[in-house]
């Protein structure tokens, strides 16, 4: 009883999350602008390395990330992450060639690799478990509110001003985020002072084995991901929709408004459970918007992807922490995100190779990327029960 009445709502879940969507909007507001920019520079043969260079460096980022979590503390290696997204946001302008620019995407994909691995340890700090689910998914309500206004944001900040401007504001909201983190508690009990030995990883420090069924999970379900932020500036262009964040405005509504619900599902009956549902919805709107080549399929598969994901992403993030073990929430968390940015490098990857600036190859991307959700959907459907998680959640409400 006394979980359920935890005061989740006080001033440092809010600060972490006010934080996360300004993070969120600094790198989002990018993507929609960036392939048309690329092109510009003369590289529009690696469209594909936008997203899959951004992604590489996270995944490599995340051990590290983990072992400082657990060791160095979480406030600053949620810092690290923003300090970042800061200095990329002014370093775009200068380096203005191909090879200039694919460097900084490696670069700038440290900072994904930092900030949400801390981030969503601090919150299971500050959270008691039976409501992680819930206080994870209201976080993901903020960190996709940036998602939203990102885009959106950005492609109107490239429309009435230039690049440039861009760049900028998206420093400037990785500068606010920055100040937000200055004032808030570290919650690592036993933190230690940083020191040079904590960046040598050692086999035991790259993969907690005990997350793996998470990070299958995630690996399988985010190759769409990639796919989606590679393809949908040009077939929003194709299909004459001049806001190219216009996908991620609207599938990001509709992700934010079922976490308000889906996170508290998740506590209520079971990670699993809602895992299956999301996967089930993600397969039907990747062949929604496959299949049609209209505004209107665009729009209702937009909504749909916004509705896995949000119902998808919350029961994952819960069932990562419930499998950690004590003392390397970090590592765990880091784990599933490298199957996360492993997911969604891969999916880049595949639809640049695949679509090659031909706008017909799109829906076969897509179609191939509801495949390989389908299989993470098989995998959950079909495990042996025995080997299946029981929520911690569960087993205190029991005892």
């Amino acid at each position: 009883m006394a979980q359920s009445l935890h005061p989740i709502y006080n001033i440092h879940f809010g600060m972490v999350c006010l934080s996360s969507l300004l993070f969120s909007a600094s790198f989002n507001m990018l993507i929609p602008e960036l392939p048309e920019y690329l092109s510009g520079l003369g590289g529009a043969e690696y469209k594909g390395l936008i997203i899959a260079l951004f992604t590489l460096s996270a995944g490599i980022s995340r051990p590290f990330s983990g072992k400082l979590t657990d060791t160095f503390g979480r406030v600053p290696v949620m810092a690290a992450g923003s300090i970042v997204c800061f200095f990329c946001g002014f370093l775009y302008p200068v380096l203005g060639t191909v090879s200039g620019f694919l460097f900084l995407r490696l670069f700038h994909g440290f900072s994904t690799g930092f900030k949400p691995t801390a981030t969503s340890a601090y919150i299971s700090d500050i959270v008691p478990p039976g409501r992680w689910g819930e206080a994870l998914g209201l976080h993901g309500v903020c960190f996709s509110t940036g998602m939203a206004i990102g885009p959106a944001l950005g492609s109107a900040i490239r429309a009435s001003y230039s690049m440039n401007i861009l760049f900028y504001v998206s420093s400037a909201f990785a500068l606010t985020s920055i100040l937000i983190l200055m004032n808030m508690k570290e919650t690592l009990k036993d933190k230690k002072p940083f020191s040079f030995t904590m960046l040598k990883l050692t086999r035991y420090d790259i993969i907690a084995v005990e997350a793996l069924p998470a990070a299958v999970v995630t690996l399988l379900s985010y190759v769409s991901y990639g796919v989606i932020l590679t393809l949908i500036p040009d077939w929003s262009h194709h299909l004459g929709i001049h806001n190219k964040g216009l996908f991620f405005l609207f599938f990001t509504i509709s992700s934010i408004l079922v976490r308000f619900f889906s996170g508290k599902a998740s506590d209520k009956y079971g990670r699993l459970v809602i895992i299956k549902v999301g996967l089930f919805m993600l397969v039907v709107s990747l062949l929604i918007i496959g299949y049609n080549d209209n505004f209107e399929g665009f729009v209702i598969g937009s909504i749909f992807y916004g509705f896995a994901t949000g119902i998808l992403s919350p029961a994952v993030n819960a069932w990562t922490v419930d499998l950690s073990l004590p003392g390397q929430r970090g590592k765990a968390i880091a784990t599933m995100y490298i199957a996360l940015e492993a997911g969604i490098g891969g999916g880049a990857l595949l639809a640049g190779w695949y679509y090659s600036d031909v706008i017909k190859n799109i829906p076969m991307v897509l179609y191939f990327s509801a495949a390989i959700t389908f299989i993470a959907l098989g995998y959950m459907l079909f495990r042996n029960k025995n080997n299946n998680h029981f929520d911690h959640t569960k087993k205190a409400e029991q005892s």
